[in-house]
């Protein structure tokens, strides 16, 4: 019987702090008056939105998927008291910035990998927030310290992004993120031979 990993998205339930894997991409998080905030990120594809929308709805926050001015997609909470700490940590000062204990999990990873990972011939890519440099030296770290060192790569090789290779890896990051919710199995990461979702 195999069995599921300490940091597994299987290995316990659901709960709202697990958004913060948004927030590892190009997500924001925003506070009103320090009385609640809102999370939302503008995404690539409507089945992407739609699947992170339920994703949300499964850790009891409600998500709409609505519209960018660009005309992208875009999945966006109401403005809720939970949702305080995490703006808290990740937006303590004028930027975005990775909370000084901040572990990464399956769970944490799974929302990601949902909010922005691309599987490509090369391996898969975990995006960074471009507008967020400070971030990427310490989620590159909490990938390592969770069994998946990564490749930092740049915008000519889809970046900014972390590059996770290597059919172990990729079998060790499918095992973590779970199984994909329906209709994200394009998107979804695999240690067979992989290729970008249209």
């Amino acid at each position: 019987m195999d069995q599921i990993s300490f940091f597994s998205a299987e290995a316990r339930g659901p709960r709202a702090g697990d958004l913060a894997g948004v927030l590892c991409g190009h997500g924001q998080v925003v506070s009103f008056g320090r009385t609640a905030a809102r999370l939302s990120v503008e995404l690539a594809e409507g089945l992407r939105a739609r699947a992170l929308a339920m994703e949300c709805g499964r850790r009891g926050v409600t998500a709409e998927v609505t519209s960018s001015a660009e005309g992208q997609p875009l999945v966006r909470t109401p403005f809720r008291v939970d949702l305080l700490p995490l703006a808290d940590d990740w937006c303590p000062g004028a930027g975005k910035e990775v909370p000084r204990r901040f572990l990464l999990d399956g769970p944490t990873l799974r929302m990601w990998v949902l909010a922005c990972g691309i599987p490509t011939e090369r391996g898969y890519l975990l995006p960074l927030d471009p507008d967020a440099p400070d971030t990427h030296d310490p989620l590159t770290a909490a990938l390592g310290t969770i069994g998946l060192p990564a490749q930092r790569v740049g915008p000519k090789a889809g970046g900014p992004a972390l590059r996770v290779t290597g059919k172990r890896r990729l079998a060790t990051l499918e095992e973590l993120v779970g199984r994909p919710p329906a209709g994200a199995e394009p998107l979804w990461p695999s240690p067979r031979p992989l290729r970008q979702a249209s």
